[in-house]
């Protein structure tokens, strides 16, 4: 029966000399020796066999192990070696197996099974058997044989299966019965100081601790990843210049994912991977939209939903993760990703439309999203898109821009990405990056931008939306004047928004009535600053605007500490800090500023100099004990 079997199917895989020891999984695996079933079930490169591998090498069961390839699916082929391998835990076939292969053809996995669990039944020592690689197996009569196997499995045999996909077994019902132990893709990703190990003692890198938790966060814990990396650093006389270019279209990784996940799957496989692979999250109706299925119904019915495609590939642990508990919202991990998108711009680059195509996939993903109400990633990819229509029209934001939400940064990269003639023909896309350069401390391209924006607005026609951009540049320029304490200018430019803002552009004139704030604080009228800054804190509250809520605190704080209210005051700014984010909007300079202050009043000197440390951060060789009250920080609304 053995003699034209490839006996390296029935080894163990040898050890490396040097591996990560996996402690805490292997403790895993021998507690649930017990049950019935181990799963390990992760994508490719994860590092199953190995740590099944390891297992063993200290298991105190002697092992069955059977490596299938795509041969196997033939059941007679199947049956053989499952029988072979077995033979090493003591089964004793004689000669009576292949009689019984032949008398049970056609093949039946009811007989053919009874007969080997019967067999499996004179086995006096508990033993393991293991099925590597078993998502190679698409029989549908092998499936089913090693489901009666598991069924009717003697109490004396335990079952090992490691596979790239979710087998078709009743993994719910074990798991509800106890009697089985899983092993999946966040169990098996290195944790930073395995990552370290790894790098530092099996591969041999010299590596500091950032570039190993660079390389960590890059890969996600992907082990294939961190060796493929450490690969590329080999040789290299300094290899912490090559961690921060590590990325999905690296050689290397690029031929691992092509050659041992992408090009193994279906073409319909492939296709949904790549359009989905431009948005960050996917569900099942994005996708949809992606394909056009929500309009298109022939499509719509002869395909798989979008929902159905995302369950198959988590059941097939295509490098997707799940981002919550229902199901609903998942991401491909990061260097997939980037591979994916790679393929998708090549695959695309030999057709005349291939630009044209991929904007499309971003415009339907912008419109899907902007009608969910998520309008920040709906601009992400009208910008993708080079939509600039489209993209000015979302940054508006429907009566709240999206500069006043808090998503600056994105904003800013998008608007200096674009040609500057692409901009000044367009008031309105001035005035918002003149804003957002405001935002961001850029002060001095500010003015630059709202004279092109005025300069456009003197050749088109005026009407209610001009009038209201010559309101927002004047609000602009009245905060400009705050960072200079030009308390006449800030008055006169908000007297001047407020008169050609629109009545119901809150967001700016919320931000205008903080300037006249300021402008009352210098010219030394307490109680019109005080006054001023809670009318722009209840607005800025009442509809949203996180920027203005943040100055007028600090408004209210510095008002509390120059009333001697110090406790007040220093709840205030924490109460900054905690809405400045992490990292800290430049406003958090102010607070932190504040707080030295009133330590320093307080006598607490060690905590004055810490919050004066972070003040310094933003503003530079700052001495802060010199340094009048006014002189600030600052982030505009």
């Amino acid at each position: 029966m053995t003699e034209s079997l490839l006996y390296t199917k029935l080894t163990i895989p040898p050890l490396r000399a040097k591996i990560v020891q996996r402690s805490r999984l292997i403790a895993r695996l021998n507690e649930g020796l017990h049950r019935k079933l181990t799963l390990v079930a992760a994508s490719a490169g994860c590092g199953k066999t190995t740590l099944v591998s390891e297992w063993l090498t200290g298991c105190p069961r002697p092992a069955a192990w059977l490596s299938l390839d795509a041969g196997d699916n033939d059941p007679e082929r199947f049956m053989t070696y499952l029988c072979a391998a077995l033979e090493n835990v003591g089964a004793d076939w004689g000669a009576r197996m292949p009689g019984r292969l032949s008398a049970l053809q056609p093949f039946q996995p009811e007989p053919m099974m009874t007969f080997i669990i019967n067999e499996i039944c004179t086995i006096r020592d508990p033993f393991v058997l293991v099925l590597d690689d078993y998502h190679v197996i698409e029989s549908r009569l092998i499936r089913e044989a090693v489901a009666l196997l598991l069924k009717h499995m003697p109490p004396q045999m335990h079952l090992v299966i490691a596979s790239r996909e979710e087998p078709e077994l009743p993994i719910a019902r074990l798991r509800v019965r106890d009697q089985i132990t899983e092993t999946r893709i966040a169990d098996l990703r290195f944790t930073s100081s395995e990552a370290s190990e790894f790098l530092r003692e099996v591969m041999g890198l010299r590596l500091s601790e950032e570039d190993i938790s660079v390389l960590h966060f890059q890969t996600e814990g992907w082990i294939a990843g961190l060796q493929l990396a450490a690969l590329s650093m080999q040789g290299q006389e300094d290899a912490s210049s090559f961690v921060p270019s590590f990325h999905g279209s690296h050689r290397y990784v690029l031929d691992y994912l092509v050659d041992e996940v992408l090009r193994q799957q279906p073409a319909d496989i492939q296709a949904f991977l790549l359009r989905t692979s431009i948005v960050d999250r996917l569900c099942g109706p994005l996708c949809d939209a992606l394909f056009n299925r929500h309009k298109d119904r022939m499509t719509a019915e002869s395909a798989p939903s979008g929902q159905e495609m995302l369950e198959a590939l988590e059941r097939a642990h295509l490098f997707i993760v799940p981002l919550d508990h229902d199901r609903q919202w998942y991401r491909y991990h990061h260097l997939f990703a980037e591979l994916l998108q790679q393929r998708l711009r090549q695959s695309m680059s030999g057709s005349r439309d291939g630009h044209e195509g991929i904007a499309e996939l971003h415009v339907r993903a912008s419109e899907w999203l902007e009608d969910q109400g998520l309008d920040l990633e709906a601009f992400r990819h009208a910008a993708a898109a080079h939509d600039l229509d489209r993209a000015g029209r979302l940054l508006e934001g429907n009566g709240m821009p999206l500069l006043f939400r808090g998503a600056v940064l994105p904003i800013v990269q998008w608007l200096d990405s674009l040609p500057g003639e692409e901009v000044d023909a367009r008031p309105s896309l001035g005035v918002m990056h003149a804003s957002a350069l405001l935002m961001v401390g850029r002060i001095s391209g500010v003015e630059p931008r709202l004279q092109a924006a005025e300069k456009a607005l003197q050749s088109s026609r005026q009407d209610d939306k001009a009038r209201d951009l010559i309101g927002h540049i004047a609000s602009i320029r009245a905060t400009l004047a705050v960072s200079r304490h030009e308390a006449d200018t800030i008055m006169a430019e908000s007297l001047r928004a407020l008169e050609y803002l629109y009545p119901d552009n809150l967001p700016v004139r919320t931000a205008t009535t903080w300037a006249l704030g300021y402008a009352y604080e210098l010219q030394g009228d307490r109680a019109a600053a005080g006054k001023a800054y809670a009318d722009a804190l209840s607005e800025s509250r009442k509809i949203g605007h996180l920027m203005i809520t943040i100055m007028a605190m600090l408004g209210q704080g510095n008002m509390q500490r120059a009333a001697n209210r110090l406790a007040a005051a220093a709840d205030t700014y924490r109460g900054v800090l905690d809405l400045a984010g992490d990292p800290p909007l430049p406003a958090a300079c102010d607070a932190h500023l504040g707080l030295a202050w009133i330590n320093y009043e307080w006598n607490d000197l060690m905590a004055a100099e810490h919050h004066a440390q972070f003040a310094v951060s933003w503003h530079g060789s700052l001495n802060i004990w010199t340094v009048p009250s006014r002189q600030r920080c600052f982030l505009p609304g």
